[in-house]
């Protein structure tokens, strides 16, 4: 919502600034210079990135555009399936959740949270870290090195997309002003022509530095950092999960454990202590 709300108030100041000073509207309409800008942009994108961080991109504009498919809702229901699974842990012993790490999907406890099931890097960075934690005597120690290891080569994977926005949105005003070259060269071939129609083409060039500045400026700078924002907000969920496993590690009952990660979330998305027990004894 956002996000509309962002777009529609970019291009309304503006546009209505422009028509203020008695500008028109239609002379911002030059096809050929977003062809030219906006198609530069998306082929040097392509040739910038590998075939799989595009696909990545793809999959994270729209979470970027419509929202954080992270919300507190989201992050409360991983408190309570880490509470679960401990307290299975606790009462039953370590092995007793082999089961349910290894099948996730068909697991009593996970399919309870389908929130948390349908994000299957968080699901995978969960069990592998617990499947640690069932087959060996590491140290908390080194089980926190570990994790810690892991979250930072995902933070660097999905800060990519980001990154790669980011790349683009510093490359658009260079492509603006390669449009208004292009429109210059094509004004000279027109020299010695009625002077309305040089003042047409010179302004048609113009409008190219206009478009990738704007462009780069308005909408893909910011939309690169909502890209991040998104990435930063699934980070919690390891750094949630990691938090309740050291916990666990060092011999700490699930209520502790769940209070450790609960911690480690943000403010505006941390659930209260009182929020977190209603919801884990609603299960």
């Amino acid at each position: 919502m956002l996000f509309i709300i962002g777009v529609v108030v970019v291009c309304a100041s503006v546009a209505g600034g422009y028509i203020m000073h008695g500008g028109v509207l239609g002379v911002l309409w030059q096809p050929s210079e977003f062809i030219i800008i906006l198609g530069a942009a998306f082929g040097a994108f392509l040739i910038a990135n590998s075939m799989h961080l595009v696909k990545e991109t793809g999959k994270r504009l729209p979470r970027a555009i419509l929202g954080q498919a992270v919300n507190d809702k989201v992050y409360l229901d991983l408190l309570s399936l880490l509470f679960d699974v401990f307290n299975k842990a606790r009462r039953e012993g370590m092995m007793s959740i082999e089961g349910d790490i290894e099948s996730p999907a068909e697991s009593g406890i996970f399919t309870q949270y389908p929130s948390i099931l349908k994000d299957k890097r968080v699901i995978e960075f969960l069990a592998d870290n617990l499947r640690i934690m069932t087959t060996s005597n590491m140290a908390p120690h080194e089980i926190e090195a570990m994790i810690d290891t892991e979250i930072e080569t995902q933070m660097h994977e999905l800060s990519e997309p980001a990154h790669a926005m980011h790349r683009i949105a510093d490359g658009l005003p260079g492509f603006g002003i390669v449009a208004a070259i292009l429109g210059i060269v094509i004004t000279m071939q027109k020299l010695g022509g009625p002077p309305e129609a040089l003042g047409a083409s010179v302004a048609a060039a113009l409008v190219g530095t206009f478009v990738g500045i704007f462009v780069a400026y308005g909408f893909i700078g910011p939309m690169s950092n909502r890209l991040q924002e998104v990435a930063d907000a699934e980070i919690k969920m390891f750094e949630c999960i990691k938090a309740a496993i050291v916990a666990t590690s060092n011999g700490l009952p699930p209520q502790l454990a769940v209070e450790f990660a609960r911690k480690t979330l943000y403010s505006g998305d941390r659930p209260s202590f009182f929020e977190l027990e209603e919801h884990i004894r609603s299960r």
